[in-house]
């Protein structure tokens, strides 16, 4: 796997607006994560992450004021590093992670695969590799579902990052995307 997109809850007063500190949020693993800001969680998407971001970004809007399937992936504040060839984090209020939450649980997975469907296929195997490919988008978008629920409960905000692949070693979860 060449490249993923991890994203994390943090608690809003644990939170700071410093690249710095979040490269440290990043490096340690999930027990001094834990024992740091009290509690920990962690969603991995791996190298289709824009693909799944395509699934929610693309999709139209109830309503105008509905409009987070922009944030669940990609979406959130960039905050940049010293180093501009790095990438960026993006974060996440408590309060868009909530609206983020409503919209995956109100959302139907089959109606957002219908309308990115024909754009995906053809990167996965085309049509005979559907069933295949729909229940691992499915999956994570499972996975993408109960992550922003639990943090929505818990009222935490979200900071995601793309690792640089070169220095970064990845720290799975027990429940990581298989999308």
């Amino acid at each position: 796997m060449d490249a993923y997109l991890r994203l994390r809850a943090v608690p809003p007063p644990a939170l700071r607006n410093s690249a710095t500190w979040m490269e440290r949020l990043f490096e340690e693993d999930s027990e001094a994560v834990r024992r740091r800001v009290g509690r920990h969680r962690e969603e991995v998407l791996d190298e289709r992450y824009l693909d799944q971001e395509r699934i929610y970004a693309g999709a139209p809007a109830r309503h105008a004021e509905h409009r987070p399937q922009s944030q669940v992936v990609l979406g959130g504040r960039p905050v940049c590093r010293t180093d501009p060839h790095k990438p960026r984090f993006l974060v996440l209020t408590a309060a868009q992670a909530r609206r983020v939450a409503e919209f995956l649980a109100a959302a139907d997975f089959a109606a957002l695969w219908d309308f990115a469907r024909d754009e995906l296929l053809p990167r996965y195997g085309g049509v005979i590799a559907e069933p295949r490919t729909w229940h691992a988008f499915a999956a994570g978008h499972q996975e993408l579902k109960a992550f922003y629920a639990q943090t929505a409960e818990c009222g935490d905000a979200v900071v995601k990052w793309l690792p640089d692949r070169r220095r970064s070693v990845m720290i799975r979860p027990h429940h990581e995307s298989q999308v």
